[in-house]
């Protein structure tokens, strides 16, 4: 019987693939890339055409032998990589590193990993589509050359261990940009007026708020401005002079890209950016469900095209007519237009199955993984549903020349609000008493209410604001986000608090002298040029190296005037109140590859270190002292006490302080 071998990127889809295919398929994992370039040089040979020089991942040598074993014994292999730019690319370098004979390679994607989607794709196998191997080449030697040539530079001006990335830096300015915006800004002042009134005939009040004129709408910006308008209120009869009803849609929302999902997981669930395509990738590569086995519940979970196969679009239909009635049931299915190519291969992130509810399976999943299904089952549920209608009626309520509005609506049809409302949506404002006046209505002054307000600045970036922005923007793809956003953070040049993401010194140091030594790096119209000239390669339409060769002469001319040019900036350690015991001076604080620690400023004559201990400010519940976070050898982060050996307490959940009196 023949043998074919299947290759997939990660150990778990193996076991998932497994089940859905004979015994005359074997199915392995690459973990990953297998080749690239290397570490320790640029590995781009600049003198000749740009000529990349990849070599085997140190630690891949076992894994690549035993998978040429495996080669050996097939008839046909089967590479199936992720459905993306990157996944050609690994199926790429694995023909390569494995020496496949095109005669019997074959290049097979997925969108999602159902039994019907594997065996489909065996059927409809082709050649690796060197368009997008080429537009996943030239990504990758950008972001070294990038990487590789600035990193340095500013080792040499601040201090080891910075890095510059192609994308990184762009949106590190885009941070900056919007904290000098913050800082900048200069509030001003505006007052509201409501008049609430008494109705004939009703218990309750009715409240409105000032409009204007009956021509124009004003807006109050003094005190004496309020004061002029309240002198002819005060005095006035208060009266209807205007009722209309109508009726107000709410579209139903379009399925997940991964962009909206990141930016709905962070706002609903609180999740940052990496985490939710964690758990994403969990539910996308197979969870043991009860009964089922491995499952493949999402699919492919980086896009940003919101199509839905026609089979999956049936079945969600006929799901919601079973289970809400006909009259819930979408009769178009909406699309998103865009300005700019969307890889329209991929689907919109779905459940694989409309029937596997969360609820269904919920036993079998971890709380952030039912917590993440529920929410992409509920999204791509609602996007197959009516629009969600509302009865509003609204009136204008006359006091001499000015004029008041009140309003309300009611819901008249839920629509797909049955299964999903989003986060941002306001509650509706329900004014009964509204429905029962007419232009005859009798209305009395009961009193005028009166605030002053001063306009906000612009909110700082959450990570979920921050991914909308790059995406109307056009600044890296859906494979980019989480990343970019996580190296940021690991490198100090951003931290987060309470969702918010602030510069810190070294971010802005870093910023400043981006701006002034690469200014095209940073600019983000160049970005997302450069990002629209990737997805021409990608088309076939630019050749890889043309876009290459031309971005790194000037990259290389602009380093080496930076090299010249720019001045060195010393940025200060963060002193602690902490002594060091061998020389009396305060330590400081110093971040190594795990993290925080401490450190003598009197490096290199005293080289004492010792652990930064972060306190939590709650008293250990054993001995008194202070509790501390610590990390295990794997880096799990737990709470111990301080005069820890003499005092063992420990728990993994964080303490609060009442926890600590007990």
């Amino acid at each position: 019987m023949a043998k074919n071998l299947v290759i997939v990127e990660s150990p778990t889809k193996v076991k998932t693939i497994k089940k859905f295919l004979g015994s005359n398929y074997e199915v392995a994992a690459s973990n990953g890339h297998v080749r690239d370039l290397p570490k320790s040089q640029l590995g781009i040979d600049v003198e000749h055409d740009y000529e990349p020089k990849y070599i085997t991942i140190r630690g891949k040598g076992d894994l690549l032998a035993a998978l040429r074993k495996e080669v050996k014994k097939a008839d046909k292999v089967y590479l199936a990589t992720d459905p993306d730019r990157e996944g050609e690319a690994i199926s790429w370098h694995l023909a390569h590193a494995l020496k496949l004979d095109e005669e019997k390679m074959r290049r097979i994607t997925f969108n999602e990993i159902t039994k019907n989607a594997v065996k489909a794709s065996l059927k409809n196998p082709r050649q690796i589509d060197m368009n997008l191997v080429d537009a996943q080449q030239a990504r990758r030697m950008l972001d070294r050359m990038v990487g590789y040539e600035i990193s340095p530079l500013l080792w040499a001006k601040v201090k080891r261990g910075l890095s510059a990335g192609r994308v990184q830096s762009v949106v590190l300015r885009l941070i900056a940009d919007r904290d000098e915006e913050i800082n900048a800004f200069v509030p001003e002042e505006y007052w509201t007026l409501n008049a609430i009134l008494d109705v004939q005939g009703s218990k309750k009040p009715l409240e409105a708020a000032f409009y204007g004129t009956e021509k124009k709408k004003m807006t109050l910006h003094s005190r004496e401005e309020l004061d002029a308008v309240l002198e002819e209120i005060r005095q006035a009869d208060f009266c209807v002079t205007e009722i209309k009803t109508g009726e107000r849609v709410r579209k139903a929302p379009l399925p997940f890209t991964t962009s909206t999902l990141q930016q709905e997981a962070s706002k609903v669930l609180n999740f940052s950016t990496q985490k939710t395509m964690r758990i994403a990738q969990q539910l996308y590569e197979g969870v043991d469900i009860k009964g089922s086995g491995t499952v493949g519940l999402i699919t492919y979970l980086r896009t940003d095209s919101v199509r839905i196969a026609d089979e999956a679009d049936t079945a969600a239909k006929e799901y919601i007519a079973k289970q809400y009635g006909s009259n819930y049931v979408s009769g178009s299915s909406q699309a998103k237009a865009s300005g700019r190519k969307i890889q329209d291969a991929h689907e919109a992130i779905r459940p694989s199955d409309i029937e596997r509810t969360p609820t269904l399976i919920k036993e079998s999943l971890s709380r952030d993984q039912f917590r993440l299904y529920q929410l992409i089952w509920r999204r791509f549920a609602a996007s197959r549903m009516t629009n969600a209608r509302y009865e509003t009626i609204s009136a204008k309520i006359g006091a001499g020349q000015y004029r008041f509005t009140a309003s309300a609506s009611q819901l008249a049809f839920e629509g797909f609000m049955a299964v999903y409302t989003q986060e941002t949506e306001e509650e509706e404002k329900s004014q009964s008493v509204l429905g029962k006046i007419t232009k005859e209505t009798v209305l009395k002054k009961k009193e005028l209410e009166e605030k002053q307000h001063f306009t906000q600045p612009p909110a700082h970036y959450t990570e979920a604001a921050l991914v909308k922005t790059l995406e109307e923007l056009g600044i890296g793809r859906p494979s980019t986000y989480a990343p970019t956003i996580t190296t940021l953070l690991a490198r100090r040049y951003v931290i987060k608090e309470n969702k918010n993401l602030y510069m810190t010194e070294l971010g802005e140091v870093v910023n400043q002298m981006m701006k002034k030594a690469f200014p095209s790096i940073v600019d983000v119209n160049f970005t997302a040029n450069m990002e629209s000239l990737l997805d021409k390669v990608e088309e076939g339409v630019v050749s890889w190296k043309t876009v290459v060769s031309n971005f790194y002469p000037d990259l290389y001319e602009a380093v080496k005037q930076a090299e010249k040019e720019l001045e060195s900036v010393k940025i200060a350690d963060e002193e602690t109140d902490v002594i060091c015991e061998q020389c009396g001076r305060n330590m400081v604080i110093k971040y190594g590859p795990h993290g925080k620690f401490l450190a003598c400023p009197g490096f290199p004559d005293c080289r004492n270190t010792k652990p930064y201990l972060e306190k939590i400010g709650v008293p250990c519940p054993k001995c008194g002292k202070e509790l501390v976070v610590r990390k295990t050898k794997k880096g799990r982060r737990y709470y111990g006490c301080e005069n820890n050996p003499e005092c063992d307490y420990m728990t993994w959940q964080k303490p609060k302080a009442a926890q600590g009196k007990k």
